[in-house]
């Protein structure tokens, strides 16, 4: 019998919060003050904790321009209260060779990168000496040699994050929440993947992007957004099956019950920005052939639906819709969007159940200073729509995405809590001053959880 898609098996409840911004004052972010927020999650009838991206930041601490598309991030094992290094402790040398054999296709290379990065004071790898950024054969032997005691370091850090990520899996599952991870589209330039394996990419002769990733102008940014990641060689992934393409996955379902796959559109056609442009206006849609990729992701999990979530926001076409549908993806709905004019089909009664609800996701204002934005024609549409009121606006938001048809409804913690916008994640198109927001110790109260745990029954979402 095939397996149902995780996330529509029945009515659900989530939140939004990355690992990363749990209070600080619970010790390391991955041990136990997961599993304290995990309990959290389940007090207040909540059945799934959405996730960010979970490898090491990158510029501006973003999440999703990781130097990794693989690894871990070790600052999760850090104490918060005692800076430095995070100590990694020890793990039995069985248990240590096993996790090396199990991720040899990408442990080596992101330990030597992770080391070589040191050594050279932080600089990305084209300004490295040319024999180790064009990875000579000797130069790279002399470097594991000099480095080993980095390597060792970098590979423990990675041991580690793969056994307290396994703790938090199990402690989430005797709770009965479930992680939905998140699986950028791009990686970094300055990353060990493009290092490595700069085949897989669109680079000229000395490794720098031809054409670079980024979107059109939208509702977040006039002129576009330059994310500045290179671009896929997409016949060198056809070419070997996708096999860098389904280790990914593989890895993000070790860590996830389903994954949310970011930037869906570009599975069909991505924005390339020539690599000399300011902005992302003078951008061009390049084909990708995602139908062959999720086809061949399919195959590789041998039966059932894949476990993933469409990020379907931007300029979404007929094709994007059929490629999410032919492989049964839950859409995403974001609340914040539908008030406009020519956007009910946006409104919760209009949603599917094939779907996931949002009040705004980590690139959205919160919901009280999305509100305080608003003219006045938008501010009374919501009021009428959820019959509630601008003091109230963050549950009146929680209530409409409660009681959409769609299987899941998640809200960012600072909507729960009713922060304003001086508690947002992330603000695109802005360099400065985003991934910041930390949870308060003392916000994770009985009470709230009490108030989300009525609420789920009331709409049949009780985790």
């Amino acid at each position: 019998m095939p397996r149902p898609h995780p996330v529509l098996e029945r009515r659900r409840a989530g939140v939004l919060l990355p690992i990363a911004a749990l209070p600080a004052a619970w010790g390391p972010p991955l041990g136990p003050a997961a599993a304290r927020f995990a309990d959290w999650l389940a007090a207040a009838g909540q059945g799934w904790w959405q996730l960010l991206p979970v490898g090491p930041p990158g510029p501006g601490g973003s999440p999703y321009s990781s130097p990794s598309a693989f690894a871990g991030d070790p600052g999760l094992l850090r104490d918060p209260r005692r800076p430095g290094r995070p100590a990694p402790g020890a793990l039995s040398e069985s248990d240590l060779l096993s996790f090396r054999r199990r991720n040899r296709d990408w442990l080596p290379d992101w330990c030597l990168y992770a080391a070589l990065k040191e050594e050279n004071d932080g600089a990305p790898w084209w300004e490295w000496p040319e024999p180790l950024r064009r990875r000579r054969p000797e130069a790279l032997r002399a470097a594991r040699r000099r480095l080993r005691p980095a390597l060792e370091r970098h590979e423990l850090e990675q041991a580690l994050f793969a056994v307290r990520w396994a703790e938090l899996r199990r402690a989430c599952r005797r709770r009965g929440v479930r992680l939905l991870g998140d699986l950028p589209l791009f990686v970094e330039r300055d990353s060990a993947d493009v290092w490595a394996r700069p085949d897989l990419f669109r680079l000229d002769a000395d490794g720098r992007p031809t054409v670079v990733t980024g979107v059109p102008p939208d509702l977040f940014s006039r002129s576009g957004q330059r994310w500045g990641h290179p671009h896929y060689r997409w016949p060198a992934h056809r070419a070997e099956g996708f096999r860098w393409w389904r280790r990914r996955l593989d890895l993000a379902l070790e860590r996830a019950d389903a994954v949310r796959l970011d930037h869906f559109v570009g599975f069909v056609r991505a924005w390339e920005v020539p690599a000399r442009a300011r902005t992302a206006r003078r951008g061009r849609w390049g084909r990708t052939p995602g139908r062959e990729l999720l086809t061949a992701l399919a195959a590789a999990r041998r039966g059932g639906p894949l476990p993933l979530v469409a990020e379907d926001l931007g300029v979404v076409t007929p094709a994007v819709e059929r490629l999410r549908d032919a492989h049964g993806l839950p859409g995403m709905k974001v609340l914040q969007w539908a008030f406009a004019p020519g956007a009910e089909g946006l409104l919760p009664h209009a949603h599917p159940y094939r779907s996931v609800v949002y009040t705004g996701t980590h690139d959205n204002d919160t919901a009280r200073g999305w509100f305080a934005a608003l003219g006045r024609p938008e501010r009374e549409r919501v009021l009428a729509y959820t019959g509630g009121s601008p003091a109230t606006i963050h549950l009146d938001l929680l209530r409409a995405a409660y009681g959409s048809p769609a299987a899941l409804a998640v809200a960012p913690m600072q909507d729960l809590l009713g922060l304003g916008s001086e508690a947002r994640t992330n603000t695109p198109g802005t360099a400065d001053g985003n991934w910041r927001w930390r949870l308060g110790a003392r916000q994770t109260t009985a009470g709230l959880a009490r108030r989300l745990r009525g609420l789920a029954a009331a709409f049949d979402r009780l985790g």
